[in-house]
């Protein structure tokens, strides 16, 4: 059986994305085969197929992109245990799956969550890599608590809209920085206080700050030490913040990269379903269509996050 696939044969611009047939692929004894209904488009996608995501090699290509899916099981290894034909389920894949974006996909049993019976394939797309990363950053790496102060980075975009619905869900404190266009949907998602990154610095209207969630770095994450308490945390999804800072500010600080979780997974599924949390697609795009969508989302300004849809 043969499906339709997007791969990169060489890394580049969006022109890059080339659109294959191949074989569908077979599940080993503990994966399942999903039949993937959509698939979101992140960051971290563009950064491969243009040569910017240091793990992916030349000598690993060409290669499916796409870090996330919702869809339906098609197929179950021999050994899977909890999960049959027919489930319908969401992931973020690991680095030994498949890339989503693609009509099939296998991956580890373990890593598939049930899908949020209240969103659609689409939405429900939306939700595996961004929502790990922001649930990572806030409670694993940064111990968020409830009654705890937060200032997240960049808080309008994929991860960052997650962020802010998570930590008002556990009962802290939000303040985001954001552009003008964005200060409405800020607040829509529950933060307390948005602030115009262009029009003020953040760092004259905050302090006393618990958690610093940074999705931007550069200069905005040097500013943000100023509103740090002592003893406070910074958390970067980016490159490594500095030791000497974190030292000068009595803080605790460091840099994480995302990891599947589908025990977390479910967990963000329950608040989705309890009607906590909602993401947000800003748009959507059809498979033959992914080098408009990763245009769309290197383009800047994205609100929530950007979807293919696959399966018809």
């Amino acid at each position: 059986m043969k499906m339709r696939a997007v791969r990169i044969h060489a890394f580049g611009g969006p022109d890059t994305l080339q659109l294959d047939e191949l074989d569908v692929p077979e599940p080993k004894p503990d994966e399942v085969l999903i039949r993937v209904h959509a698939a979101s488009v992140n960051p971290v996608d563009y950064k491969i197929r243009s040569g910017h995501y240091p793990p992916v090699k030349q000598d690993q290509l060409p290669k499916i992109l796409g870090r996330d899916v919702a869809g339906q099981i098609e197929r179950c290894g021999r050994e899977v245990r909890g999960w049959k034909e027919g489930d319908l389920v969401y992931a973020m894949l690991g680095g030994g799956s498949g890339g989503g974006y693609a009509e099939y996909v296998t991956l580890k049993a373990d890593l598939c969550a049930p899908k949020p019976a209240q969103l659609d394939f689409r939405s429900a797309a939306a939700v595996p890599l961004a929502a790990l990363t922001a649930w990572q950053g806030e409670f694993d790496h940064g111990q968020l608590q409830a009654g705890q102060r937060e200032l997240i980075h960049g808080g309008s975009g994929g991860v960052g809209h997650f962020a802010i619905q998570f930590a008002k869900a556990r009962g802290a404190t939000v303040c985001t920085t954001v552009s003008r266009q964005d200060m409405d949907f800020a607040q829509w998602l529950g933060a307390d206080e948005v602030i115009d990154y262009r029009a003020e610095r953040f760092e004259e209207r905050l302090h006393d700050v618990d958690l610093v969630f940074d999705l931007i770095g550069g200069e905005t994450r040097e500013r943000s030490w100023a509103v740090l308490r002592e003893g406070g945390t910074l958390i970067s999804t980016l490159d490594k913040p500095s030791e000497q800072r974190a030292r000068e500010h009595r803080a605790r600080a460091q840099n994480y990269a995302a990891r599947p979780d589908a025990a977390e997974l479910a967990e963000i599924g329950a608040l989705i379903d309890a009607g906590k949390v909602h993401p947000f697609v800003m748009a959507t795009y059809t498979l033959d269509q992914a080098a408009r969508a990763h245009e769309r989302l290197e383009s800047g300004h994205v609100r929530g996050k950007i979807v293919l849809s696959i399966a018809q």
